[in-house]
């Protein structure tokens, strides 16, 4: 909006400018008396006005009233005066304007020059001057330089359409990315809250059960949620001041002890070392893929495949109907594409395999 605000400004500075300059150039030369020069100021005027207020949005209501001025102006100078610069006012408001029209703009500039070179004949109706002097400085001239200035304006609006496109674009792309970033916070902040949530459910029902039998392993439990809810609320506050960053060891630590509290067995191998640009990437993947395991499976193991970029997570307990509920791992799965890696599901067997790969870490040489 403001390098939009900043063109309009500089084109109506420069149109104002070179119009008044022209059209003062014009009285000096083409008036050779007062009331010549009284009319040819009035077009120039009448010109000046169009052009200070031809870049504001749409055509304003001052332009009818400069048209018809400097129309005046050209009919007056053309059979009265015998001002052959006259029509300078009306082809400057007119290829203005033209071009703004919103419909026939093509018909209303051919109107123009059709004007103005039908005033310019007239003159031959009612003076006695040499045929071929009127049809040039009153026909040809007149009709030819409109004809050029329409034209050049045509092609400048052209110009400025593409760069109001061009701007419009750039503000829509400002607003997709305000919109990719809420969408990224909201997935952050689902990934946190929900993860939490659930383990919170998992363990407070492991505590109830040992109350009965375990009043010590309970306590320990209820101390494990506390923690976890406090870790929550920083982790919270970290998203919210874009400082959050994932751990894998950390994720993977915690999802040993998650599925031995439920009862899963649990399996971890290491190809090669993490590479580092890919551990906070794996660490989200490991997060979601548990969190789902945990909801939607009744898995009895888990085996965790970590590469030097990339990760698998095996479970069994997939059961044979179609998994519903995965929605995060669906925007897991843009966020892993977004940072050139790919994530991919197979389920089979009453097995469910959850893979991601990053481009990092792999042969560059």
């Amino acid at each position: 909006m403001e390098t939009r605000e900043r063109l309009r400004r500089l084109n109506a500075a420069t149109m104002a400018v070179v119009t008044l300059s022209v059209g003062t150039l014009v009285v000096a030369v083409d008036a050779r008396t007062w009331q010549q020069a009284v009319v040819l100021s009035a077009g120039v005027i009448a010109a000046f006005v169009a052009s200070v207020r031809w870049t504001a949005v749409g055509i304003p209501r001052v332009v009818l009233p400069c048209l018809i001025v400097a129309a005046a102006v050209w009919m007056v100078g053309a059979l009265t005066l015998d001002a052959h610069a006259a029509f300078y006012g009306l082809a400057v408001v007119g290829s203005l304007y033209a071009p703004k029209l919103p419909r026939h703009r093509v018909l209303a500039a051919v109107g123009l020059v059709a004007f103005v070179a039908l005033m310019g004949a007239a003159r031959m109706l009612i003076a006695s001057d040499d045929v071929t002097d009127v049809l040039l400085r009153y026909v040809l001239v007149p009709a030819g330089v409109t004809v050029v200035v329409t034209g050049s304006m045509f092609a400048g609006q052209v110009f400025y359409d593409l760069v109001e496109e061009l701007e419009d674009a750039r503000g829509r792309d400002a607003e997709l990315a305000v919109v990719q970033e809420r969408m990224r916070f909201a997935s952050d902040l689902h990934d946190i809250q929900g993860h939490t949530l659930h383990v919170v459910k998992l363990k407070v029902t492991l505590a109830e059960r040992l109350l009965g039998s375990d009043i010590g392993r309970a306590g320990d439990e209820l101390r494990e949620v506390r923690a976890l809810v406090g870790d929550t609320i920083t982790q919270t506050k970290e998203l919210a001041y874009a400082q959050r960053r994932l751990n894998l060891s950390a994720e993977l630590e915690n999802a040993k002890n998650l599925f031995e509290a439920a009862g899963i067995h649990v399996r971890v191998e290491r190809e090669a070392e993490v590479d580092a640009q890919a551990s906070e990437l794996l660490g989200q993947v490991l997060r979601e893929t548990t969190t789902n395991i945990l909801r939607h499976a009744q898995a009895t193991y888990v085996k965790v495949t970590l590469s030097e970029a990339g990760i698998a997570v095996l479970n069994d307990g997939a059961g044979s109907a179609p998994l519903s509920g995965l929605s995060g791992l669906s925007t897991l799965r843009e966020r892993v594409a977004g940072n050139g890696g790919e994530l991919t599901v197979e389920k089979g067997d009453g097995r469910f395999l959850t893979r991601a790969q990053f481009p990092y870490g792999r042969n560059d040489t």
